[in-house]
């Protein structure tokens, strides 16, 4: 057990540090930090100057191996846009997208199991049919055009919600909540759904699968013999069986709920890492494109260990 415990995380170090080398080597790409830094009358010093306290003028792999050995002592390196501390900014916006990951796991949970526990059981009700064929919406439209058209329907329509922001948050020590006031409360409720939406269909159509296999199964059918209730037969035995698989591809789905939170920090402009980093590609920010993509890295790699 030790042995395979320790060829697990060796796997995953390796996993990281490629994924840190891609993603490190694509930043050279994306442009020059230098040329959003400074000023319109720069001079040629100057570029070399601030390429030099930047570290730009070293070789790739250099870059690369100061960013691992200072990022293993916790150090992320400075904001080329805000020139404060990556950590310090990175741990400014996570509560937000933590906060919004949380609420949309629990919604896709909570939702996803209650409807696929229905949908197995009542499999010929015209109830059933209906949530299946609404459920390809979740599954098929794009994250972005399904934050459009809430925000067109509860925003601008009816006016019920807000289409943009956090609202009120509250400081408990280095954490920020907006679960705790009116507004905050009101400002999560559409990007929630949007993000879990089709997290929250995968895992409804995944545990219908699942609990209509076990339903037919030969221990199902000697235990409907026996004369159980119908109660008891599908929470107490079928759902528990149920279930096995649909944990594990959950918590792999809630990885990919922070990841994908990028697109809908963008479309409600909710101050979370994912903004950040779009923030950070327009003015070729490359500390912190490069730590969020490595906590990101972690999340996943963390998850499948």
């Amino acid at each position: 057990m030790l042995q395979y415990i320790l060829r697990r995380v060796l796997q995953s170090i390796i996993v990281l540090l490629t994924t840190g080398l891609i993603a490190f080597s694509m930043f050279r790409f994306v442009g020059d930090p230098v040329d959003n830094m400074l000023g319109q009358e720069r001079t040629d010093a100057d570029i070399d100057r601030l390429r030099d306290q930047l570290g730009l003028n070293d070789p790739f792999f250099i870059q690369y191996w100061n960013f691992l050995t200072d990022a293993m002592q916790g150090n992320l390196g400075i904001s080329f846009r805000q020139g404060r501390s990556v950590t310090e900014v990175l741990i400014e916006r996570l509560p937000a997208t933590l906060e919004l990951a949380f609420v949309s796991a629990l919604f896709a949970i909570l939702l996803g199991v209650t409807l696929g526990v229905f949908t197995a059981i009542k499999t010929k009700g015209w109830i059933s049919n209906f949530i299946l064929s609404i459920s390809l919406i979740g599954v098929s439209l794009p994250t972005f055009l399904i934050g459009i058209l809430l925000i067109y329907i509860f925003a601008v329509e009816l006016g019920w919600l807000p289409s943009f922001g956090r609202g009120d948050t509250i400081n408990l020590g280095w954490w920020t909540t907006g679960l705790l006031t009116l507004s905050g409360i009101k400002a999560i409720i559409l990007p929630a759904i949007t993000l879990g939406l089709y997290q929250m269909t995968l895992i409804m159509r995944l545990v219908r699968s699942e609990m209509t296999e076990v339903l037919n199964s030969d221990y199902i059918r000697f235990a409907r013999a026996r004369g159980l209730l119908e109660y008891s037969i599908n929470f107490n035995h079928a759902l528990k069986n149920t279930l096995v698989p649909v944990i594990t591809i959950t918590g792999l789905q809630l990885g990919s709920i922070i990841a994908f939170a990028i697109i809908t920090e963008t479309v409600f402009q909710w101050p979370g890492v994912g903004l950040l980093f779009i923030d950070s590609v327009q003015f070729v920010d490359i500390p912190v494109m490069a730590a969020y993509l490595m906590f990101i890295s972690v999340m996943f790699v963390g998850i499948n260990l």
